[in-house]
């Protein structure tokens, strides 16, 4: 058994080295075919356009309204409260309440209170409490109260639609449990 061994593993060995001369041999033959390609495949691109000459244009319109300038949306509004029916006649010529100042995404509706017959929310806006009832006027868009529930208050919004005419539009703030 003893000499059996040592047979085995020069048998063994044997193998090894004949399987590795076979994948040398087999390297060698990828190599030469990978090199047979390279000389017979040209490649065919073509070579990209030079870019065009930007020739910048000055802005000669000095004197006219800037298009984003609040001059011209305050024209805008102007001439849209002189119209009979406008919907922001009446609401240019009061005076603005506290919560008009805050756009509606940073206030959140904290609790609901019924004193009598008269639904009241309570609205926190950077860290102060607020007490609203029906009417009040809360956002930057003159939005009024018009419904109150528990878990949300309904407001109608006037705002301008895409070709300019102002509407009216239904928002509303919900209930956040865990305020604080």
């Amino acid at each position: 058994m003893s000499g059996l061994r040592p047979r085995l593993w020069g048998a063994f060995m044997a193998c090894c080295v004949a399987l590795l001369s076979a994948c040398n041999a087999d390297q060698q033959e990828l190599a030469q075919w990978m090199d047979q390609q390279r000389k017979e495949v040209k490649p065919n691109v073509q070579p990209i356009s030079p870019p065009k000459k930007f020739d910048p244009q000055p802005y000669a319109v000095g004197d006219a309204v800037e298009p984003f300038s609040t001059q011209k949306l305050a024209v805008a509004i102007k001439q849209e409260s002189r119209q009979p029916n406008s919907l922001l006649q009446s609401e240019i010529n009061r005076r603005p309440e506290p919560l008009e100042a805050y756009p509606l995404d940073s206030v959140t509706m904290v609790g609901s209170v019924t004193r009598g017959q008269q639904p009241f929310v309570l609205l926190k806006v950077d860290k102060l409490l607020y007490q609203v009832k029906l009417g009040d006027y809360i956002g930057q868009n003159y939005g009024k109260i018009v419904k109150i529930t528990e878990t949300d208050v309904a407001l109608r919004e006037i705002v301008q639609d895409a070709s300019g005419e102002w509407i009216e539009r239904i928002s509303s703030i919900q209930l956040q449990e865990n305020a604080r």
